[in-house]
């Protein structure tokens, strides 16, 4: 599912999700039993991420990791060799 971090419990949430709001036979036995398939999966999760939005909990952003093909450019420059590809020195 997700990595816990510190800010809820692994699987407690399943227990504390159920006395927060009347759930359906179809959510019930998959809080009770877990998931079969993964559209179960899909739902679990759907119930999960509201569980967490009803305590408050957000995730953290992700990193930031793009850059653009100049910056790319710059890294590769120190494994380039003098002379260019071919060795000729273009």
């Amino acid at each position: 599912m997700t990595q816990n971090t510190g800010q809820e419990p692994s699987e407690g949430w399943r227990e504390e999700y159920r006395g927060m709001k009347v759930l359906g036979k179809y959510q019930s036995e998959l809080i009770e039993n877990g998931p079969k398939s993964l559209a179960q999966s899909w739902m679990m999760q759907a119930m999960y991420n509201d569980w967490k939005k009803k305590k408050g909990i957000v995730d953290p952003e992700p990193p930031d990791c793009q850059s653009s093909m100049k910056e790319w450019e710059q890294s590769i420059k120190k494994y380039q060799t003098p002379g260019g590809i071919d060795g000729k020195g273009d």
